[in-house]
């Protein structure tokens, strides 16, 4: 059986989402709560300089650096370009990792409740997000780019022969909240329960199927031909990611009045909605589909 034998919990990708530094650091003073029988868990802390400065990063966003080409090139070599390489080695090398499952932990501004992100699809992360979705009926499942290979992605968490996101908000940046830490908390000894029992063979009967969404694409804030912004999110999407917009339903309101409308011709579920660490690229949400996880 394909079993799990090393973990890593990472923290601190960006600095200023604190929720997943501060869990790393109880889980380090209290190894018991991410020990399991049949596997090792490490923590790690990604990206130390940047939360230091208070800053997401100090020269790229950190994970955005996971590509083979851009772990490959030397050329590639301010803080968290090197950092990249650091960790793709003490953790990868991305193709032939040591990790098995790497849990990569992030917080975000919007309204997202606790997700798992899923980058890859496969038996491993259908099981997985299916006893997730049962033993935490309140998580959300999403499949993000999955039809990438993971040497295509550019996320850390595909430098882990498996790899999941936990994400969890909505969380200001620079800020804790005890709500959020918790759920972050729970869904990720969930995911380590999961990995008990399925290198044991005990898991327990899984619904066959399983809700989740779908990443589409993203759509960028109002602007005009000098790049400055025209409006903000309509009031009616703010703070209902994952609820659905329709054909025709208002989502932006122009500074003069004016709403601009979802001119799509299917029901769409926005993701990251007004993120603010994604204000630098005037993105205002992704969108998603709705779609069904089958276990065979």
């Amino acid at each position: 059986m394909d079993k799990i034998k090393q973990v890593a919990i990472v923290g601190g990708v960006h600095g200023n989402e604190f929720s997943g530094i501060y869990l790393i650091k109880q889980y380090q003073a209290r190894p018991e709560l991410i020990s399991r029988a049949s596997f090792d868990c490490r923590c790690v802390w990604a990206n130390p300089e940047a939360h230091y400065a208070n800053k997401r990063y100090l020269h790229s966003d950190l994970n955005r650096q996971f590509k083979n080409s851009d772990l490959a090139n030397p050329a590639l070599s301010n803080y968290e370009q090197s950092r990249a390489k650091v960790l793709n080695a003490e953790l990868g090398p991305k193709g032939a990792a040591k990790t098995d499952l790497l849990i990569d932990l992030h917080n975000t501004t919007s309204n997202m409740g606790a997700c798992l992100i899923l980058t890859q699809a496969g038996p491993f992360y259908n099981q997985l997000a299916a006893y997730v979705k049962m033993v935490m009926p309140e998580a959300i499942i999403s499949r993000d780019e999955d039809h990438f290979a993971a040497e295509d992605h550019a996320l850390m968490c595909t430098l882990g022969r498996y790899g999941v996101l936990v994400e969890v908000g909505p969380q200001p940046q620079s800020v804790l909240r005890h709500d959020v830490l918790d759920l972050m908390d729970r869904m990720t000894r969930h995911i380590l329960d999961f990995v008990e029992l399925y290198n044991n063979g005990t898991l327990p009967e899984l619904p066959r199927q399983t809700e989740a969404f779908r990443y589409l694409y993203s759509i960028k804030l109002p602007m005009n031909e000098r790049g400055e912004r025209l409006g903000m999110v309509h009031k009616n999407v703010q703070d209902k990611d994952y609820q659905p917009i329709n054909p025709g339903d208002p989502i932006f309101m122009l500074f003069d009045g004016t709403e601009i409308c979802y001119e799509g011709d299917t029901t769409v579920y926005p993701t990251f909605i007004n993120e603010a660490a994604y204000y630098d690229n005037n993105l205002a949400m992704s969108l998603n589909e709705k779609v069904t996880i089958t276990l065979d």
